[in-house]
């Protein structure tokens, strides 16, 4: 069993960062969860399309919570492909593979014993006097103009109330009071099918949000269809992962499984025709940083979860994301270069050699194709390639297409390419008019005639591959093969 196939949970997974040089640290100096961990964070390790400088650093516990005795904070634990790699046991350039040979291999979850569930270790009701989540849960305000403090890494959990079939999916939560929280989700979201079933029939859905779990949990939740279509529980994505099941436990208070080893567990109920202003306690007209770089404008009417109860374990560990984070590319990203890679392999096998959904798109906005042209039939399938892509993920925007001899995790080498292999009058396809995501400002009638309604962008085709009859003109530059260790060995350990 490799390292990263013992790691079961955050704190396996934190100790394990631990005996890797440079992916770990911790502070025991006082830190307010409201703007100043955030703001910390975004100087040590976020980078992502965070506003420079933000460079790209360790993993970071801070141990001294303003205001929650006994808890502690933990960001960026995936801000770092190289990190992602070692948690889940895999080179960092073939994680793509890795998620997709997973979702073919899928292990369900198990059921254990709530009493002995590590997350059931601490128990607070909300029939309790003086119960309050803002005390209870640490979340951090990710800036001082935020609507509130935000559960960003909470892995939100249902079930059909018609065929059976669970969900989980990572959602914007804002908490709003002692037992409230608000709930935003992004058109065409699984979990949101299943609670407006439990709507039209005026009913509550129960839910539960289970916060520090195992990387490859909060990894495979990000998939979206067709790669995984409704009614498919992504849990069993991180059991091929692991090569074991998930272990979920029953909650307490609701009919509902949760994250055995999780760190927080909130239960809790999805009203039925209840909403609320994401802003409500401050005015600010703002919600929360989001991955494009910018911070999103509050909801107006959002549902409710109204909580019955927070579990969690003894010293728990809040996880938390910086919206605009390399953390946000990897979790997002890897599932999406994960299902275009098992699209294109079916339709077009040993063309396309990798994929790279790249730090400027968020993980969602962007894909680099890396696409091998052997024989001439292959000119013109690289454009196939791409559209392959946008249909399996419909909120890639942009797609750049290179030739093998690139790098495609390396974006100076990717504009090399755009700026020796392409002529935008004949390389670029415009696809005007599809749907594709809420979260970019351009996407917006008021950004372009051409726009109809917000959310709707013009995709864009870059083909910065050479055309197969003049590849020979585009040979780069051939150097001597040697071992550079022999020179400079403290660069090059074996």
């Amino acid at each position: 069993m490799s390292t990263a196939n013992k790691v079961l949970d955050l704190r396996s997974a934190l100790e394990l960062l631990k005996t890797i040089p440079g992916q770990y640290i911790e502070t025991d100096v006082e830190a307010d969860p409201r703007a100043e961990i955030s703001g910390i964070y975004r100087y040590v390790g976020a980078r992502g399309t965070c506003m420079r400088p933000s460079p790209l650093g360790p993993a970071m516990v801070f141990n001294n919570v303003k205001g929650h005795p006994g808890a502690r904070v933990a960001i960026g634990v995936l801000s770092d492909r190289a990190r992602v790699a070692a948690l889940l046991g895999a080179p960092p350039e073939k994680l793509g593979f890795l998620l997709k040979d997973s979702v073919s291999k899928v292990i369900a979850p198990v059921t254990v014993d709530s009493k002995s569930a590590p997350c059931h270790e601490v128990v607070h009701l909300a029939a309790d006097e003086g119960f309050d989540i803002r005390k209870l849960i640490p979340a951090p305000t990710n800036t001082e103009e935020d609507a509130g403090p935000y559960i960003t890494m909470g892995m939100c959990y249902g079930t059909d109330p018609e065929t059976g079939d669970s969900d989980i999916t990572i959602h914007r939560l804002c908490l709003q009071s002692k037992d409230e929280i608000s709930m935003y989700f992004v058109p065409g979201r699984h979990l949101d099918a299943i609670r407006q079933k439990y709507e039209a029939a005026g009913k509550a859905m129960p839910i539960s949000i289970s916060i520090g779990v195992d990387p490859a949990i909060e990894i495979a939740a990000c998939f979206e269809p067709p790669t995984t279509p409704l009614g498919f529980n992504e849990l069993g994505i991180a059991g091929g992962i692991r090569g074991v099941g998930v272990e979920l436990t029953d909650c307490l208070t609701v009919k509902e499984k949760c994250i055995a080893r999780a760190e927080y567990v909130v239960e809790g109920e999805l009203l039925a025709n209840v909403r609320i202003k994401e802003d409500i306690n401050t005015g600010s007209g703002k919600a929360m940083p989001e991955f494009p770089g910018y911070t999103g404008a509050m909801k107006p009417a959002l549902p409710v979860i109204k909580v019955k109860a927070v579990t969690h374990r003894k010293n728990p560990i809040m996880q938390s994301c910086i919206g605009p984070s390399e953390e946000h590319v990897n979790m997002a990203g890897i599932p999406t270069e994960a299902s275009v890679l098992a699209m294109c392999e079916k339709a077009l096998p040993g063309n396309v050699k990798n994929v790279y959904a790249c730090t400027p798109g968020g993980g969602k906005y962007m894909a680099v194709i890396q696409f091998s042209k052997t024989k001439p039939v292959d000119e013109g399938r690289q454009r196939q390639a791409a559209l392959l892509a946008f249909s399996a993920f419909s909120e890639l925007k942009h797609i750049i297409l290179v030739d093998d001899d690139v790098d495609i995790f390396d974006m100076n080498d990717v504009v090399w390419a755009l700026n020796t292999r392409y002529q935008g009058d004949v390389d670029t396809i415009f696809i005007p008019g599809v749907r594709c995501h809420p979260l970019d400002p351009s996407q917006d009638p008021a950004s372009s005639y051409s726009i109809r309604d917000h959310g709707i962008s013009c995709k864009t085709i870059f083909d910065c591959t050479v055309p197969f009859a003049v590849k020979s003109d585009f040979q780069r530059s051939k150097f001597k093969e040697v071992d550079p260790a022999k020179w400079a060995p403290q660069l090059f350990q074996k």
